[in-house]
This record gives structure tokens, sequence and C-alpha cells, in this order.
């Protein structure tokens, strides 16, 4: 079965730091676009940032300096370090990404489960 797991929220403080990781497990052909997304309470759900097989990167603008999106294609895995985190960082952070499972004829999109991310002040 294919899915994405996350790990790595959490509680800091403002001006901290924090690395989230979202591994792709199961049978899969390729990857294609990975990237990370946040919902807070009462708000709807906003790209936080992206990546693309190549490496081309896009990142909300909320985010630019601070956060960071990087991948390994060998693990199958994304990440994002967030640097210099605000108390208005504060959501659930969902990984994305386009996966070609081998039981389907093309990508698909997934989610992963969520990682809470709370910043204190």
């Amino acid at each position: 079965q294919v899915q994405l797991v996350e790990s790595g929220g959490g509680l800091v403080q403002a001006g901290g730091s924090l690395r989230l990781s979202c591994a792709a497990s199961g049978c899969m052909f390729r990857i294609d676009t990975m990237g990370w997304y946040r919902q807070a309470p009462g708000k709807q759900r906003e790209l936080v940032a992206g990546i693309t097989s190549g490496g081309n990167r896009n990142y909300a603008d909320s985010v630019k300096g601070r956060f960071t999106i990087s991948r390994d294609n060998a693990k199958s895995t994304v990440y994002l370090q967030m640097n210099s985190l605000k108390p208005e960082d504060t959501a659930v952070y969902y990984c994305n990404a386009d996966l070609w499972p081998i039981a389907r004829n093309g990508y698909v999109n997934y989610w992963g489960q969520g990682t809470q991310v709370t910043v204190s002040s």
C-alpha cells in the first residue's frame, strides 16, 4: 500500500527551528512533485512549499527566507526545515505528493496524516 508518513512536528518557542520529514512507502514506479501544506484552526489549507522531481522549489510568501524544502530521491523523502518560527506558523502540516503506484496507470495524489506544529510566543 502506497502511503506518506510524516514525522518531526512538535512544540517550539518563537524563533526556534523544527524539521519535518515525509517518507513515501510502498511499491511505486516514480515520484513527481512533493510538497507541504498547512492548516491552522478556522483557516483553509494552504501551500507552504513544493519541490519538483527536478529540484525546482516554490514557497509561500509568508515562509520565504525562513523555510527550506528539500528531497532525497533515494529515500523517497521530502523535508521541510523551518527556522525563525513564529506563532502564526502554528498549524497541522500535511505532506502531499504525486506518486505512481505500480498498480495504477499514472500518478495519484496522496496526503500524509498530518503533524502538529505549535509555536509559542
